[in-house]
C-alpha cells in the first residue's frame, strides 16, 4: 500500500488465514492486482497439508477506483466467495474466500489483524492455552529472583506440556511470547534471569529437534525398504503369489510411513525437497482420490517419458492445446466441473484426437473424444447420415461425462478414476477380461496400483494412463515445461 496523506485516509484491507492453510497469512492488499496460489511467483503463497486443491495461480484481487474485484484464474478446483463458486465478482469485506470446494480459506477483513495470528502454525488445545503468561506488575518485576523465576518455570512447563501433546513446534512461539513479556519490564539487574529463561527454553527446543531428526532417520529407512520392494516388483516375472507377498510387505511399510508423516513434529520439521514431477503426480492423484504413498517408479518414468515426447516431437500438439485450442479445452473443463468430474479429464481428447473434431480412427471412432458410433448412440448422441453429434464439442463432452461417470461407478474404488482412464482407452469389457484372467481376488481387481504392479493391465493401457497424466501435468504447469 502506498504511503502518504491520501493512502493513510483509506481503510486498509487484509487477507488473513481463516482455516486450512498451515502457514499463517496476514497480507495487506495494495493497489493493483494481488495474486494468490501455491506458486512462488504469487504475492500470497498458499502452503500446507491441504494445498492439493490450490492451483499454481488460483485467483487475484484487483484494487481499482470502484473497489475490489475478485477473479478466478482458471483454477482447477474453482474459487468460492462466501460459499458460492465465482468466475469474477465484486469483493466487499468482511468476506470468506475458499480455494476449491474443500480447500484452505482466507478471510478478507478491514483493520489490521492482531500479530498473535502470525505466531500460530496450528491450533493448540485449550488445556495448553490455559497456561497463560501474565506480565508481572513493576513492583514484582523488580525482584530478580521472584517474578522472573516464576515466568521461567511457567514457560518451560508450557513448552514441556506442548511436547507431551505432540506439539513440540510451539516452543519458539512460547519463547517469543515470554521474552516479549519479560523485556517489557526488564532492567539491567534482570538480564541474567532472561538469559536463564532463553537457555531453558532452548533446551526444550533442542529436545524437539532431536525427535525430528530421529523421525527423519526412521522415514529414510522405511523409504529405502519401499524402494527395494518396488525394484523387486518391477523385475519379478514369477507367480502372483510371490508378487502378492511383496505387495503385502510394501503395504506394511507404506502404512508405517504414512503414520510417521502424520506426526506433528515430523510435519513441521525440515525435509528433503520432493522431486517436482513426483510432487505433481501426487497432487493429481489426490484430486482423483487415487493417492498412494509410493507411486511405482515405472509409472513415474513413463510419465516423464511422455512429458519429454510432448516437449519434443509432439510439441505442436501441446502448443495447440494451450493456444489456439485453449477455448475448446476451457469449455470441456467447464462441462466436466459442472458434472462433478475432475476437470483435468479434459486432456483425454488431447491424447485421443489432438482436440480436433474431424479426427477419425481406423475403428470408426470420431470426434474430439473418439467415440465409436455404437458407444455414441448408447450415450444418447444422434449419429446418422445427416448428423453426427460426436463432432459437437459440447454434446460429445456431455456424452463422455456420462460415459466416464459410468466407468468410475463400475470400477468404484479409491483408484476408480485411474481404472476409468484405462477402460476409456481399451473399453471396460476388455479391461475386465484382462484383469480377471490374471487376478482372481475381486478386491484386487478394482485396485489400479495393484493391477499396474503385477502387470495385469494390457501394455497399451499401461502406456495410455501415464500419457494422459503427462498431458495433465504439462497443462497445469506450462511455463515449467517451456510452453
Amino acid at each position: 500500500m502506498e504511503s502518504g496523506p491520501e493512502s493513510d485516509k483509506r481503510t486498509r484491507v487484509w487477507l488473513v488465514s481463516h482455516s486450512g492453510a498451515m502457514t499463517a497469512i496476514r497480507y495487506a492488499l495494495g493497489d493493483g492486482a494481488t495474486s494468490v496460489g501455491r506458486g512462488p511467483q504469487n504475492h500470497v503463497v498458499i502452503q500446507g497439508g491441504d494445498v492439493a486443491s490450490v492451483s499454481l495461480q488460483h485467483f487475484e484481487i484487483r484494487a481499482g477506483e470502484t473497489g475490489l474485484r475478485l477473479r478466478d484464474l482458471d483454477s482447477t478446483n474453482g474459487t468460492y466467495l462466501n460459499g458460492e463458486r465465482i468466475t469474477e465478482a465484486d469483493l466487499l469485506p468482511p468476506a470468506l474466500i475458499r480455494l476449491g470446494s474443500q480447500g484452505p480459506e482466507l478471510a478478507l477483513v478491514t483493520g489490521e489483524p492482531p500479530p498473535a495470528e502470525l505466531d500460530r502454525t496450528q491450533a493448540i488445545p485449550e488445556n495448553i492455552l490455559s497456561l497463560q503468561l501474565s506480565p508481572q506488575p513493576p513492583e514484582e518485576a523488580a525482584a530478580p529472583g521472584g517474578a522472573y523465576e516464576g515466568l521461567l518455570t511457567e514457560a518451560v512447563a508450557r513448552a514441556r506440556h506442548a511436547r507431551s501433546k505432540g506439539i513440540g513446534d510451539q516452543t519458539m512461539t512460547i519463547m517469543r511470547e515470554t521474552l516479549r513479556i519479560a523485556l517489557r519490564h526488564t532492567g539491567r539487574r534482570l538480564r541474567v534471569a532472561i538469559a536463564v529463561l532463553v537457555v531453558g527454553l532452548a533446551a526444550t527446543a533442542g529436545g524437539a529437534a532431536w525427535k525430528i531428526a530421529a523421525l527423519n532417520h526412521d522415514k529414510q529407512s522405511i523409504d529405502r525398504h519401499i524402494h527395494d520392494i518396488e525394484a523387486q516388483l518391477a523385475k519379478t516375472t514369477e507367480t502372483t503369489a510371490q508378487s502378492d507377498s511383496l505387495i503385502t510387505q510394501l503395504a506394511d511399510y507404506q502404512n508405517q510411513a504414512e503414520q510417521l508423516e502424520h506426526s506433528l513434529l515430523y510435519r513441521f520439521g525440515p525435509h528433503e525437497k520432493e522431486d517436482f514431477l513426483l510432487r505433481e503426480i501426487r497432487t493429481l492423484l489426490v484430486e482423483f482420490g487415487a493417492e498412494v504413498y509410493s507411486v511405482p517408479p515405472e509409472f513415474i518414468e513413463r510419465v516423464g517419458h511422455y512429458i519429454e515426447q510432448y516437449q519434443g516431437p509432439d510439441r505442436p500438439l501441446i502448443r495447440t492445446a494451450l493456444n489456439s485450442a485453449a477455448p475448446r479445452l476451457k469449455e470441456m473443463r467447464r462441462i466436466l466441473d459442472r458434472e462433478h468430474l475432475p476437470p483435468d479429464l479434459a486432456y483425454i481428447p488431447l491424447v485421443e484426437s489432438a482436440l480436433t473434431s474431424g479426427q477419425s480412427s481406423a475403428a470408426g471412432a470420431a470426434g474430439p473424444w473418439q467415440l465409436t458410433a455404437a458407444t455414441g448412440r448408447s450415450l444418447g448422441l444422434r449419429i446418422d447420415k445427416e448428423t453426427d453429434e460426436r463432432m459437437s464439442l459440447v454434446k460429445s463432452t456431455e456424452a463422455s461425462c456420462r460415459y466416464l461417470r459410468t466407468l468410475i461407478l463400475d470400477f468404484g474404488t479409491g483408484s476408480s478414476v485411474m481404472l476409468a482412464l484405462a477402460a476409456y482407452d481399451l473399453g471396460p469389457t476388455r479391461v475386465k477380461q484382462a484383469v480377471m484372467a490374471n487376478v482372481h481376488d475381486p478386491i484386487k481387481q478394482r485396485n489400479f496400483w495393484y493391477l499396474y504392479r503385477v502387470n495385469a493391465l494390457p501394455k497399451e493401457t499401461r502406456e495410455y494412463v501415464p500419457k494422459v497424466v503427462a498431458a495433465m501435468i504439462i497443462g497445469r504447469n506450462p511455463s515449467h515445461f517451456g510452453f
